[in-house]
């Protein structure tokens, strides 16, 4: 135990030295996001993350597993989730890992070395071994949260691109037109529902015309969800009218046996606006 407590010591003495060197051995024309960074300020918050990080890692060799990752978690959640790393592709960040792991065997060694016959070779071994494997779980938590918020990222960036997608355009007299362009999948489909919805409540919407003009593919899930939407407009008291059902999908919609016969339909927007339906 005496032992590990001065190893802890040595590692600790040695932070700053570890920070400046691997800054210093960046390799500025094969790095990109935070490593390549040019400001001072965000030069500075890369620093003192790796420097926080060196005064972790001692830990490592005095606490028990549990005790060092409950310590060093914050950390780790910190570095998944900071903006600068989040732009930084994740294998130069594990790269990056490697590289620090690699100057912490080589302090390693230089312990060793200084205390001669009072390290067993079994010790050696042990200390790299959990060196090693505690790097690894660090690499693997980290990217993790990365994902995890990346994930979430393009979560909300879909939200809002569904949103943008489904917009109710306010005419006159308390009716609507909401024009839909594209493919139209189920989640963008339930997005659909949901928004129109909370749109026509919100804006006292009596009559909704759908247009459907801008859509090539429609399979029988979409064409539920689009009766779906038309049913709950109802049972909120708005009428809806679904306009320009294009010939390909009319074509592809009997093929699946979806029906539109009991839907108002009509050929243009002019026509619905007019009353007149077939």
């Amino acid at each position: 135990m005496e032992t590990n407590q001065a190893l802890h010591d040595f590692l600790l003495q040695k932070a700053e030295v570890l920070t400046e060197d691997w800054y210093n051995t960046l390799n500025q024309h094969d790095v990109s996001g935070v490593y390549a960074a040019q400001d001072k300020e965000i030069i500075n918050h890369l620093k003192a993350q790796n420097y926080e990080f060196n005064k972790y890692m001692p830990q490592l060799f005095i606490l028990d597993r549990d005790q060092f990752f409950n310590n060093i978690t914050g950390w780790i959640i910190g570095i998944g989730r900071d903006p600068h790393h989040l732009e930084t592709p994740t294998h130069e960040i594990i790269r990056e890992f490697m590289r620090v792991r690699e100057q912490y065997l080589d302090f390693l060694e230089e312990f060793i070395f200084q205390h001669g016959a009072a390290i067993s070779r079994e010790l050696e071994n042990e200390w790299k071994r959990l060196l090693i494997e505690v790097f690894d779980e660090i690499i693997y938590k980290v990217t993790e949260e990365k994902s995890n918020q990346l994930n979430k990222k393009i979560d909300q960036q879909r939200t809002v691109i569904n949103e943008l997608s489904s917009p109710l355009i306010q005419l006159s007299n308390e009716r609507a037109l909401l024009p839909l362009v594209g493919n139209i999948d189920t989640e963008r489909a339930t997005a659909i529902l949901e928004n129109t919805l909370k749109n026509c409540t919100e804006e006292n919407i009596d009559v909704l015309y759908i247009d459907l003009s801008g859509v090539y593919l429609v399979d029988t899930m979409v064409a539920h969800q689009i009766f779906q939407l038309i049913d709950s407009l109802q049972l909120i008291g708005v009428s809806s009218t679904v306009v320009g059902i294009r010939p390909e999908i009319a074509q592809t919609a009997v093929q699946l046996g979806v029906d539109f016969r009991n839907v108002t339909t009509t050929a243009t927007l002019s026509q619905a606006m007019a009353g007149q339906s077939f």
